[in-house]
């Protein structure tokens, strides 16, 4: 009897389990209902540990348990940039979907592009736990994550099971070095010809400031020697993508200077502004402010926007530049465009608002485009920066 009553009651909470997962799921696809209930549970994963609550957020992803925009964007929001189309110039930046679990869930949650990354050659582990930390005062967090990646099989394995024709947006692939690897052209050469053809564009980044010896290939011998190498590598393959470079916000005038002339001289189609900081703003009002990392969130908006805007002015406009670092609002991304941002990428904002973020911005944006005056996004690129 107590066996058979054991088993009535498994049985009926897997009923109502599986029941309030479909229910989710079903959820999922209203957009008002969506974000309202993402918003709601959003306090509840902010108890998590910050790692967990990332983890978390990948598997929701995976399971259909995210929202699925169903609206269209408005059409001042179209764009088309790196030979790309774009329903919206809003992006998640690299380190979201650092194994490129899953794209096309993000996408759906009304991103115009999704960049998957960093990705290394062989697996690795990543620095030791805890490495990510909320600052909530400052709504901001730093990590120190140091390109824990699946490794590049593994992603492969899963990007050639996406159907591109179908994905609702565009596609990115970032991709980092093994942490053991001395020689860094090998690794980046391996990950563009491995990787390239899965890719709308491929990112090279050299600005991460958890794996050691990373940013110094920012200097202008070594990364003439890397892009050069791995420009070569990706003219060689039978698609092309556009190949874009990563760059810190903690760079000297001069060595903006230094990356801008590798860039025009290798050939590069873009530049991506910012990675996350290592400097600490006096202002930061958290305990977890000296935590070793990269600082990202509302503190890096204006430094990182500062540096975007020299970048425009050393490219004279002439090289589509993603810009990211602080956006958390519709605001946010049109400074970000009016300094010179063809498109822009958040992610920290998500992390501590959800995926409501997403529509917030992208209406907040549309109404700002509107009410200047702009037919477009691209008609606003640059119109704050004096070349």
């Amino acid at each position: 009897v107590n066996m058979a009553r054991f088993l009535r009651t498994v049985a009926v909470t897997a009923g109502v389990g599986a029941t309030a997962f479909y229910g989710w799921q079903l959820a999922m696809i209203n957009d008002a209902t969506s974000y309202r209930l993402t918003d709601l549970v959003m306090p509840l994963v902010q108890k998590l540990d910050a790692e967990k609550a990332h983890n978390l957020a990948i598997k929701a992803a995976k399971h259909g348990c995210t929202p699925r925009q169903q609206a269209q964007d408005d059409p001042v929001l179209h764009t088309k940039v790196l030979g790309l189309e774009l329903t919206n110039p809003i992006g998640l930046a690299a380190g979201f979907d650092k194994h490129a679990e899953a794209p096309a869930a993000i996408l759906e949650m009304g991103f115009g592009f999704v960049e998957v990354g960093s990705i290394t050659p062989e697996p690795q582990e990543g620095n030791p736990k805890p490495r990510v930390f909320r600052l909530v005062e400052d709504n901001a967090v730093i990590n120190r994550y140091g390109f824990n990646s699946h490794g590049m099989a593994i992603a492969e394995a899963r990007l050639s099971q996406l159907d591109p024709a179908s994905l609702p947006g565009v596609l990115g692939v970032n991709l980092g070095k093994n942490k053991t690897q001395p020689n860094a052209v090998v690794d980046y050469t391996r990950g563009v010809y491995e990787l390239g053809q899965h890719g709308d564009y491929i990112v090279i980044n050299v600005s991460s400031p958890n794996t050691p010896g990373l940013r110094k290939l920012q200097g202008r011998e070594q990364l003439q020697a890397l892009l050069s190498a791995v420009k070569q590598t990706r003219d060689a393959l039978a698609t092309q993508p556009p190949l874009l470079v990563k760059i810190a916000p903690d760079m000297t005038d001069q060595d903006l200077d230094d990356v801008v002339a590798v860039v025009k001289s290798v050939g590069l189609e873009g530049i991506i502004v910012s990675n996350t900081t290592i400097a600490r703003p006096a202002s930061l009002a958290s305990p977890n402010a000296q935590e070793t990392g990269g600082l990202s969130g509302k503190p890096l908006f204006e430094p990182s926007t500062a540096v975007l805007r020299k970048v425009y002015q050393l490219t004279k406009g002439e090289i589509p530049l993603i810009g990211v670092g602080g956006v958390a609002s519709g605001a946010d991304a049109y400074a970000k465009i009016r300094n010179g941002a063809s498109l822009v990428q958040l992610y920290t904002a998500m992390s501590l608002q959800g995926p409501g973020v997403v529509p917030r911005i992208k209406n907040e944006l549309s109404a700002l485009l509107h009410e200047d005056g702009f037919a477009s996004v691209a008609e606003a690129v640059g119109v704050d920066v004096q070349l």
